[in-house]
């Protein structure tokens, strides 16, 4: 696998710490404390993280950098969910919209904001069950506010479907039926996945996902790290289980890395456009774009 360079942080870092600066002074001018500060990150899937070290010198502010995987569904939980709707590929295994604990993400944004103490992180094991994943024990969850701590400043939030904003059902459906009919007429040559669905699949996800705004509507900014070309994702994840197979002796064939990221896909081909617009329409709050091109630097820069 090719060596990532972070060459994302010169962007990112700069955007966060204008936004934070007045974020509080916004507080100032009305003489309050300013509350604690979130960030949306979303990262196409193998499109290489950006490193954010804000907890440090110089800017010391205490910061949790917290993936939306982490919210994934207790093994038991899961197998439930896609035993209930067995002819829904979308959710027979974690990933999309559907797969997580909304409610325990929403408490723990809660807890920050009113700087409980002592607040556990939620956090998962993505090998446990053979690679099906479950939920760690609560034991083993990082602690943050601890008495002995700084409290939270900063919650940067990640994930490769932060932000994601639920489609009218009618969006839905006219974005399904142009999938179907490319499909249709291309047959083999179609890229996509979406047109290969029941629309009743798709619905299902789009409805659930709106209980995902609960978060998303904590952020005072948004980043995303977008693609060039979306596909660049099957190839980026075949070379992350090369390096795997060759440092552990084990991970997915070629075509399970197909099958694996197919699950995922029919979601880019929905939502990527409304983060590529902006999902805070009519709101005074910052988004900031950044497209990668195959070896994964940066190509543009778009503050939306």
């Amino acid at each position: 696998m090719p060596e990532i360079i972070d060459d994302k942080s010169e962007h990112c870092v700069p955007f966060i710490l204008e936004r934070i600066k007045q974020h509080r002074q916004q507080y100032a001018d009305k003489g309050e404390t300013p509350s604690p500060f979130f960030v949306g990150l979303n990262g196409v899937q193998g499109a290489g993280k950006t490193t954010l070290t804000l907890s440090s010198s110089p800017y010391n502010l205490p910061t949790l950098v917290f993936s939306i995987d982490d919210l994934y569904l207790p093994h038991a939980q899961q197998e439930a969910l896609a035993k209930a709707h067995p002819n829904n590929p979308l959710v027979q295994h974690r990933g999309q919209p559907s797969t997580h604990d909304i409610k325990l993400g929403f408490e723990l944004f809660k807890a920050i904001l009113s700087r409980q103490k002592n607040v556990k992180v939620p956090s998962y094991d993505k090998s446990a069950f053979s690679g099906a994943g479950d939920r760690r024990p609560q034991n083993e969850w990082e602690t943050v506010n601890a008495e002995d701590q700084s409290p939270v400043e900063v919650v940067i939030f990640e994930g490769w479907c932060v932000g994601f904003r639920a489609l009218g059902d009618e969006e839905v459906q006219r974005k399904w039926l142009a999938a179907k009919a490319e499909f249709e007429s291309r047959g083999d040559d179609y890229n996509g996945r979406l047109g290969k669905l029941k629309v009743e699949d798709a619905l299902f996800v789009n409805n659930r996902l709106r209980e995902y705004d609960a978060l998303t509507n904590h952020f005072g900014a948004f980043m995303q790290i977008d693609a060039e070309d979306t596909r660049y994702v099957y190839a980026w994840r075949s070379q992350q289980e090369v390096a795997l197979r060759d440092l552990k002796g084990t991970g997915m064939t070629d075509e399970q890395v197909v099958k694996f990221v197919d699950g995922y896909y029919p979601a880019y081909e929905l939502y990527s456009d409304v983060l590529r617009q902006g999902i805070f329409p009519n709101e005074q709050r910052w988004q900031l774009r950044l497209v990668v091109g195959i070896d994964r630097r940066v190509k543009v820069v778009q503050h939306i």
